[in-house]
């Protein structure tokens, strides 16, 4: 760089840190006081003028800039990250007594020993890790497993009340842990506008917050308004000790210290936190927010109460899952009466006919409930259901609402029972039963149009034939223009048939298109799928009762699709946990001229029809596994997958003929408690990894 360049620069570096400096004091008061200092219009003036600055001198614009709080970079993938710290999940209980042991258990393990505890929200929302260095933000990372997260570091940038830059006094290396929220008045808009753009809405608030840190686009992250409450500071072992007069160093002996210490560095922690002596007042806490919860902007799902004196949290340990110094009082779900307006009819890919109750919209758990399950007949029944009626609706674990029983206070005495449909709704075929089966299905499986819609759609999934590139709604394009009927017509789409193909909504405005670039992703993905081994295929298929574990073994046992096809009930019953119920239908669904059809279609386009063996070594040769939990470095289905590379077999439930259950982190209780039963082996991911000769 030249003199004068040199010289130019000086007056834009010092304009970009006073820049940084208002705009971060601005965002501060907006969202920690509630305060506007400035109006909108002066605000983003500023803002451009930063990140036109920024575009001119790129060498000096700072990595956590204000500029970043818009997004706009792009993430293809989420690098895996170690926590520092592992994420422990704390022990839960809906049980007021449980509560009652703890705080004893507590008092008796610490003695004479002066103690407090804090009480606090439970936010229902996604948790994450803030790694902060000299003051600055460094890295974003989720909960994941507990032992790897995500970085998230990009799209954590965009959320307001994540501070970039630290204010006051701060301890130079730190974590800072909380929660991930969607305001419900946020959340409600958002899913509106999806709603017009024609977009399936969020069930509920956690589940698009964690949807919305997984964004590739971080400008899209931005738009969603979410909030960080910080709940927890953690400090490495390691960390210089500050002088013993120092302000910061008293707050940090304490939870309830380190969050107000938190507060004043620029963090959002919630203000409702209360320090409680004993289970009188932790009682008195839990029962205001039991009630208060529903006056709150966002959605808690419970009470954390822990040890408030950081120094006892090593006296008093960790189980092997959570630590004994804390304990999450969770609530019970919310209960509401609300009018059935009707009954409407949905049908699956299967056939299967969902009844749906259409309620009068309302307020539950943080959404508005419209919509809930009623089943199938034998609930409705059950339940005597009648036209008319008040529906009791509450929220299974705080997100799918299902209705729990009827008002009887409110029906009327005329009222009539729920007459169940006997026709498809859709294309008007006589519904059937089958013996032993609780719901009635529509028989017309090749001329029903959901049913056409729901197998394109299971075909193209994940873990069958991985098209990525085909969602509902494209598919739901190519069914209505005719391009697409049965499965075997994806093989058939040229570049030509799909570029500039649109779909127009109710109003007649374009719901979606396919541009360039679109259908060369589509084709590419469909070309890719020919790779796909036989035993996914055939899961693909969507033939009624076969899943991916049944498919697989059918794959294994005839070895090929001629074999299959040409195999008798009999034959079919022969292999491992395929019933005769699933054998007929197999059987059935492969004696259709149709069925048959499309199989030699999907031959000529490519796809593969015959096992091949991929096995590389037999170190499980003939033991039978379980897969429980959550791994470190496997995904579910990738551990499975090892497992039958190294001629192992993986089962779906625990016997007397399984040899090995593999755990990892939050193992289903009731395998636990079957596999200690019967005496099953239980290992962890490194006896796995040591069984197959790996570190």
């Amino acid at each position: 760089m030249d003199l004068f360049s040199s010289i130019d620069v000086e007056p834009a570096r010092h304009r970009i840190e006073e820049l940084t400096r208002l705009i971060d004091h601005y965002n501060y008061e907006y969202y920690m006081n509630d305060t506007s200092l400035v109006s909108d219009f002066e605000f983003d003036a500023l803002l451009r003028e930063l990140t036109d600055l920024e575009r001119q001198y790129p060498d000096l614009a700072m990595p956590n800039s204000p500029t970043k709080r818009v997004g706009g970079e792009v993430t293809k993938t989420f690098r895996h990250v170690t926590h520092r710290f592992p994420m422990l999940s704390l022990g839960n209980t809906y049980s007021i007594e449980e509560i009652v042991d703890f705080e004893s258990r507590t008092r008796k393990l610490l003695g004479d020993t002066p103690f407090s505890y804090t009480c606090e929200l439970k936010y229902d929302g996604v948790a994450i890790g803030l790694t902060y260095r000299h003051g600055q933000l460094v890295q974003a990372v989720t909960r994941g497993n507990g032992a790897v997260g995500d970085d998230i570091t990009t799209n954590a940038r965009t959320i307001n009340t994540i501070p970039l830059r630290l204010r006051g006094h701060y301890p130079d290396d730190f974590e800072a842990r909380g929660e991930v929220v969607f305001p419900f008045n946020d959340f409600e808009a958002f899913n509106r506008q999806r709603e017009a753009d024609g977009e399936e809405p969020f069930a509920n608030p956690r589940n698009a917050a964690s949807g919305s840190l997984k964004l590739q686009d971080s400008a899209e992250c931005a738009k969603r308004k979410l909030q960080f409450c910080m709940y927890f500071m953690m400090l490495p072992d390691d960390a210089p000790e500050l002088s013993a007069g120092d302000e910061l160093a008293s707050q940090l002996q304490s939870h309830l210290g380190r969050l107000q210490a938190a507060s004043q560095m620029g963090f959002k922690v919630q203000p409702y936190i209360k320090e409680c002596k004993d289970i009188d007042e932790i009682r008195e806490y839990i029962d205001y927010w039991d009630t208060a919860r529903w006056e709150l902007p966002f959605a808690i799902d419970g009470i954390v109460i822990k040890v408030n004196q950081v120094a006892l949290w090593d006296s008093l340990g960790l189980t092997a899952k959570s630590p004994r110094w804390a304990i999450a009082y969770k609530f019970k779900a919310q209960q509401v009466s609300t009018p059935l307006l009707s009954v409407s009819y949905q049908v699956g890919r299967t056939g299967v006919v969902t009844p749906v109750a259409n309620l009068e919209p309302v307020w539950l758990g943080g959404t508005t409930v419209k919509r809930a399950t009623l089943v199938n007949a034998d609930f409705i029944e059950k339940m005597d259901i009648r036209e008319g009626d008040s529906l009791l609706v509450e929220k299974g674990g705080e997100i799918i609402p299902k209705v729990v029983g009827v008002d009887l206070t409110r029906r009327q005495p005329s009222a009539l029972p729920v007459q169940y449909v006997t026709h498809c709704p859709e294309c008007g075929s006589r519904l059937v039963r089958a013996e032993g089966e609780a719901g009635y299905y529509c028989p017309n499986q090749d001329q029903c149009p959901p049913q056409i819609v729901g197998r394109l759609e299971h075909f193209v999934s994940r873990k069958a034939m991985d098209i990525d590139s085909l969602g509902s709604e494209r598919l739901e394009m190519l069914y209505q223009k005719g391009l697409v009927h049965d499965i075997a017509d994806l093989y058939d789409l040229t570049r030509e048939q799909l570029v500039g193909l649109e779909v127009l909504d109710k109003d007649g405005l374009r719901k979606a298109s396919i541009q360039e670039k679109g259908a060369d992703n589509i084709l590419s993905a469909i070309a890719a799928s020919r790779q796909v081994p036989f035993e996914r295929v055939l899961f693909a298929l969507g033939i009624r009762y076969v899943g991916e574990v049944g498919a697989k073994k059918l794959a294994r046992y005839f070895k090929n699709i001629d074999a299959l096809m040409a195999a008798s009930v009999e034959e079919l019953a022969m292999v491992e946990d395929v019933g005769t119920v699933t054998a007929a239908v197999v059987y059935d669904f492969f004696q259709s001229p149709i069925h048959r059809q499309l199989v030699e279609r999907l031959r000529a386009a490519g796809l593969q029809f015959e096992v091949e063996n991929r096995q590389i070594s037999s170190h499980l040769e003939g033991k039978t596994f379980v897969v429980s939990g959550v791994f470190s470095r496997f995904s579910r289905d990738e551990i499975k997958a090892s497992i039958e590379l190294h001629g192992g077999k993986v089962s779906g439930s625990i016997s007397g003929k399984t040899d090995y259950v593999l755990a990892g982190e939050k193992m289903g209780p009731e395998k636990l408690k079957k596999a200690e039963k019967l005496g099953v082996p239980i290992i962890s991911e490194a006896d796995y990894l040591a069984m197959i000769g790996e570190e």
